[in-house]
């Protein structure tokens, strides 16, 4: 058969790919031709129309919103989230298989009869996975997907700047860099960094709630769910603010477009009654309704992040830790990356080094490092409890973990989940509690050691998360070790590439 998929997770790095490559080599095993486009944070490589007019069925393993997913409408789906696509392949194709060998021949003669545009509504599942919840999550993680870039760019660019011009940098305004900048002087290049970072701060809360509402209701929730972001900084409603704005806009945008016009009114509706009528419901409720308590809210939690010290913080940043590892880009881990970014958010370019904040976001940047990190060293330190395929793993693993890519523990635990998870979350635990024990701090959400000069107490930083990384590969050889033979190579395993 021919079977085409559509792979896409939050950050777009590591599962987006992973699962392709599973797909691909389990609809092989299994003697079906398999395309896969992946929807990853380098864009879209895009199907041909000819390929997806020929496919008997879709695999959608997405954690976000598919692009153009009306594509895809004459086609039997599977619909699930892009880790069971990584742990699951050959379940998937064969799901896929027996929905297109079900199906009735009604398949689009031409590429030109596919449907040009997305359609907001999720096409026909055959698995009973994808239901509210997930897509609520989707919706959520297609906002944050797309914001987590200028929260990367806009964090190092602030700590860039702090670190070539000291922090007195952030009391200077625009006006001196415009008028006084001095390429020989290295407070102007400083107050330049810091400002262009502060400048792309002030995106984040727009994107997340203009993306968000995209998600829901294309491009008809830009408008609204933009500014539903907008006002929420107003507000100071944050990032939290920006999340109800967007599902807020989204839904009444989404609700606009499948109302029942007249002929004339058609052609207008998207571009500008929609937009138009959005908006207005938007600023009401982010204005009168909403916006003062998701203010006091948001307060509320900024002056409990700022209260966190000593033992509180060491507790708060191992649990977190822990979050990390337990599903290694998850739903879970994902709780904790978005809880840490919140707080970056909250702080924006703060001058003080010493917010619990940026030691949060330390904390759970090097606990989703060690995984892959621990991992790595124990198949170089005992690599006859693994397989060939799990050893070549473990060399890409390094680069992986560096970078801070948790996926790149996924094929081990896929294979050894009772061994492996307790001894990842372990180790993540340990990695998050010594972070904020030693109280080290990072601005920047993403980077991994490549970003380790923008860290304050770097050395101590390191030092904590080589400590992690150890009883990570600890106890991943104990538990291994209590099994009285060693691995059996397996040779449909999943090799991730570096």
């Amino acid at each position: 058969m021919k079977l085409v998929a559509v792979t896409a997770c939050p950050t777009g790095i590591a599962h987006t790919y992973m699962a392709a490559e599973a797909l691909e080599r389990a609809a092989t095993a299994a003697g079906h031709e398999m395309k896969v486009e992946t929807q990853g944070s380098a864009g879209a490589e895009t199907l041909d129309p000819a390929v997806i007019a020929e496919a008997d069925a879709v695999i959608f393993a997405t954690d976000m919103g598919v692009r153009d997913r009306g594509r895809f409408a004459h086609l039997p789906s599977v619909d699930v989230g892009v880790k069971v696509a990584v742990t699951g392949a050959a379940d998937l194709v064969a799901q896929a298989v027996a929905a297109g060998e079900a199906r009735e021949p009604a398949a689009p003669d031409s590429p030109d009869d596919q449907p040009a545009t997305p359609s907001p509504a999720p096409a026909t599942k055959v698995t009973e996975s994808g239901g509210v919840g997930t897509r609520i999550r989707q919706w959520l993680m297609t906002g944050v997907s797309y914001m987590i870039p200028f929260v990367a760019a806009g964090g190092i660019l602030i700590a860039l700047g702090f670190m070539v011009g000291g922090y007195e940098i952030a009391e200077v305004g625009p006006e001196a860099v415009i008028d006084e900048f001095s390429v020989l002087s290295a407070q102007s290049w400083g107050a330049l960094l810091f400002l262009t970072g502060d400048t792309i701060f002030a995106f984040l809360v727009p994107v997340l709630a203009g993306f968000i509402a995209y998600a829901i209701a294309d491009r008809p929730g830009l408008v609204p769910g933009f500014l539903g972001g907008a006002v929420a900084l107003v507000v100071e409603a944050g990032f939290l603010g920006g999340l109800v704005a967007g599902f807020i806009s989204g839904f009444v945008a989404l609700g606009l477009t499948r109302m029942p016009v007249p002929a004339a009114l058609r052609s207008i509706m998207p571009v500008v009654v929609t937009p138009l009528l959005a908006s207005i419901a938007t600023g009401f409720a982010m204005f009168i309704l909403l916006g003062p308590p998701l203010a006091s809210l948001m307060g509320g939690l900024e002056t409990w992040l700022s209260s966190l010290t000593g033992g509180s913080l060491i507790l708060l940043c191992g649990l977190l830790g822990l979050m990390m590892a337990v599903d290694m880009g998850g739903p879970v881990n994902k709780v904790a990356y978005t809880f840490a970014v919140t707080g970056l958010t909250t702080v924006g370019a703060s001058v003080s080094v010493d917010h619990a904040e940026f030691t949060i976001m330390a904390a759970v940047m090097a606990a989703g490092m060690t995984p892959p990190l621990g991992l790595a060293l124990a198949t170089v330190v005992r690599g006859r409890l693994f397989t060939t395929a799990e050893r070549e793993n473990g060399k890409a693993a390094w680069v992986l973990g560096a970078s801070f890519i948790t996926e790149g523990a996924i094929p081990f635990a896929a294979a050894d989940p009772l061994r492996v998870i307790p001894a990842l979350v372990v180790g993540s635990g340990v990695t998050g509690a010594a972070v904020g024990a030693v109280g080290a701090t990072l601005r920047a959400p993403h980077g991994g050691i490549w970003v380790a000069p923008l860290i304050g107490q770097p050395l101590m930083y390191l030092l904590a998360l080589l400590l992690g990384t150890v009883v990570t590969a600890a106890a991943v050889l104990g538990l291994k070790s209590l099994r009285r033979r060693p691995a059996a190579d397996a040779p449909d395993a999943v090799t991730v590439a570096a």
